[in-house]
């Protein structure tokens, strides 16, 4: 096995910030990658649960004072500003260690461990639970979103620890499960009373720091035909056909929406509107007389939740108003599963250039500030006052796809980044 041996430029570093750097391991962050992405952990399986005490156990190796626990699924369940699941789930744990120095974390990492499932097996260059690497490229599921980034925490902890280095406040890292159907960890570990001066989420930005996360609501559209017998369909209504004129709709609709593009990286639909799910009729013979379809829905930037949905029943109420059929029979609108905010990191911030000045003292140019199209679990930080921004390996491109990848260079970069952005926020030079 050869590993990718990265070379620390020089630069104004100190002695303390030049040994936490050298005590990033390579070997040790591959290690743990390739653990972690061995665990299936899809949202709602036992399998999250285990990659969750997988994390703790490592947290304690480090000697960190580690708190795990089990959230209640009850309350996240009914409180009102609980995030929403789209899961079932029997358990989830929330794991947090820290780190030396007293009172609030003068900084948090944040990664969350469950997956996406990884659909057809077949597209995979092989099990997608068997990390491969090949060319200095860890590929499976979960590898950039957000294993990666993750290991990256921890191996950034890891470094701290071994320096020796004397924190005058504690490094915290949070990793959080539920966040690919609404944030459920995020939420129930702030509930717990876990914050921070500042966070940082590596979520893949492909070389970037992400300030603002668009947000994300799932829908239910249902729509009503009529049934007829298939040989005299004219006879009948078909919720199908009825479906695909509302769907041209829809992408109107979605089209007036898309604002600030340039700010956000890799999309030219930051605030997409997508279906994501079909299921119609009940006899190949009949004329399909309901049709239930649920989406995705991109929340602008600083909008509300609230205002976000307004706008999307109004538009298939607008559709309807002047349709033969569905204006007396419309088309009912249901809001369903996770419920994504959009969050940002407050202007003016100090931990934005603190963290564009450690990716060039680790090594690389210097950052742009972008805007990621995804929910994350940026907003429910910023939402608890804790300034928080996305910053690390991978594409977001390659997220949930069957060509899911990290470049293993990439994760140490992060790493050395984290290390000494958390050295800075964290020490007070004697």
């Amino acid at each position: 096995m050869n590993l990718v041996r990265l070379t620390v430029p020089v630069a104004d570093l100190t002695d303390t910030e030049a040994r936490v750097l050298d005590a990033v391991d390579e070997a040790w962050a591959l290690d743990r990658l390739r653990e972690l992405v061995a665990v299936p952990s899809v949202g709602g399986t036992v399998a999250e649960s285990e990659a969750q005490h997988l994390v703790a156990g490592w947290l304690a190796d480090l000697g960190a004072d580690t708190d795990v626990w089990a959230i209640d699924l009850v309350a996240a369940a009914t409180a009102p500003d609980a995030p929403g699941q789209e899961v079932v789930r029997e358990e989830a744990w929330g794991v947090v260690g820290t780190l030396g120095g007293d009172g609030e974390p003068g900084l948090v990492l944040c990664g969350h461990t469950d997956v996406v499932p990884p659909g057809d097996p077949e597209l995979w260059g092989g099990d997608p639970f068997t990390p491969r690497l090949a060319d200095g490229v860890l590929h499976g599921r979960g590898t950039c979103d957000m294993k990666g980034g993750l290991v990256a925490a921890l191996a950034a902890a890891r470094a701290v620890a071994a320096s020796g280095v004397a924190l005058a406040r504690p490094l915290a890292v949070h990793s959080v499960v539920g966040e690919e159907d609404g944030g459920l960890g995020a939420w129930a570990t702030l509930q717990r009373g876990h914050r921070g001066a500042a966070c940082v989420v590596p979520e893949p930005t492909a070389g970037s720091v992400m300030t603002a996360n668009a947000g994300a609501l799932t829908f239910r559209l249902t729509v009503t035909g009529l049934a007829a017998h298939g040989a005299m369909r004219d006879q009948g209504v078909s919720a199908v056909e009825l479906f695909g004129e509302l769907h041209t709709a829809l992408r109107a609709f979605e089209a007036t929406r898309q604002s600030d593009v340039d700010r956000f990286a890799g999309t030219a639909l930051p605030y997409g509107l997508s279906i994501g799910t079909v299921h119609a009729g009940d006899w190949s013979s009949s004329v399909p007389d309901r049709l239930v379809a649920e989406g995705r829905y991109g929340v602008r930037v600083d909008e509300p939740v609230e205002t976000a949905r307004e706008l999307l029943e109004a538009a298939v109420a607008g559709f309807c108003a002047g349709h033969p059929w569905l204006a007396e029979h419309p088309v009912r609108v249901e809001w369903v599963g996770g419920s994504f905010a959009s969050g940002r990191l407050p202007q003016g911030s100090p931990l934005l250039p603190a963290v564009q000045r450690a990716v060039v003292d680790a090594g690389r140019p210097r950052p742009a500030e972008r805007y990621v199209p995804a929910g994350t679990d940026l907003r429910l930080y910023a939402a608890a006052g804790v300034p928080t921004l996305h910053y690390g390996p991978g594409d977001l491109a390659l997220a949930h796809g069957p060509r899911e990848q990290v470049p293993l260079a990439d994760v140490v970069h992060v790493a050395r980044v984290l290390a000494l952005t958390a050295l800075r926020q964290c020490t007070v030079e004697a």
